[in-house]
């Protein structure tokens, strides 16, 4: 008797292998942990095969899993383009998308042209900002998909990266020495300002906001001018700039999450394809940066 590869179970176990767990599958995709687990059950026993070793320090893909991963991966681009081929055409309209600053300055546009030139009938409008302000404007309508930075544990949506906010200043520059510590941030209501404010605080350092512009670039052109420092994703670091390690006396920042808002797009096709396109997009940038 023929049997027949399920996409949706390879699909599963490549995001553990990329994620590197359970939980971080369950998260991208969207599901519970335990519907994550059952899934690797099924393949398992399609196969015949333990693609999946268990032990105290979580779990790593068995020899058979890693070559199913490997071809499998294959498999399932060709799949995603096959079906891509016969939906493209008919996926038409305009997508009102809210984006961080810093986001948009470093990881988006590669995503956003890949889709712009596979949905050339799709209009995306951009809307940059600070994720509160972006979070009000899709709680109001305004926005049909947004990205959040979020305090991981306190995060809702789809989960597309988890990154450590990080100290930022010019190489070799003195401004984290200042007292009170010069600070300059993206926008008044930067998603960071609360959680500077509370560390800050607790190690009894006084600081102050150099500039409250609405603009990554002007936040940057202030660390590099050693007038201030400021806190950055780590991914979004530009090479000009120093992390500043815990000999500055800084302290160490909560890990946060970027969260897509909207993944459900309910009758926008526009909309879903975009959310699905951005998806990828982060799957190919944490397996690049990984």
């Amino acid at each position: 008797m023929k049997r027949n590869l399920d996409l949706g179970l390879l699909r599963t176990l490549i995001c553990i292998s990329e994620t590197g767990s359970m939980s971080g599958a369950a998260q991208r995709l969207y599901v519970t942990q335990g519907a994550v687990s059952h899934q690797v059950k099924r393949l398992e026993q399609l196969l015949d095969q333990r693609l999946l070793e268990r032990g105290n320090d979580g779990v790593r893909l068995s020899d058979a899993g890693l070559r199913l991963v490997s071809e499998g991966r294959e498999l399932l681009r060709m799949h995603d383009e096959l079906l891509a081929s016969f939906t493209v055409a008919s996926v038409t309209g305009r997508v009102r998308l809210g984006v961080p600053y810093d986001l948009l300055a470093r990881q988006l546009p590669p995503m956003l042209q890949a889709f712009i030139a596979r949905y050339p009938q799709v209009e995306v409008v951009v809307t940059a900002g600070t994720s509160p302000g972006l979070r009000r404007q899709y709680e109001a309508g305004e926005l049909d998909l947004v990205i959040l930075e979020e305090m991981h544990g306190s995060s809702s949506g789809r989960v597309l990266r988890l990154d450590n906010p990080v100290w930022v200043g010019k190489i070799e520059g003195a401004a984290w020495t200042r007292q009170p510590l010069p600070v300059s941030l993206a926008a008044p209501d930067c998603v960071f300002r609360p959680l500077i404010q509370s560390v800050l605080g607790a190690a009894g350092r006084d600081w102050y906001t150099v500039v409250d512009y609405p603009s990554i670039e002007a936040t940057i052109f202030t660390v590099l001018s050693d007038d201030a420092v400021s806190v950055l994703l780590a991914s979004t670091v530009p090479s000009a700039l120093q992390v500043l390690d815990d000999s500055s006396g800084l302290p160490r920042l909560p890990q946060f999450a970027i969260t897509l808002q909207g993944f459900d797009a309910g009758d926008s096709p526009a909309a879903a394809a975009l959310a699905d396109a951005i998806v990828e997009g982060y799957v190919q940038l944490n397996a690049a940066m990984s």
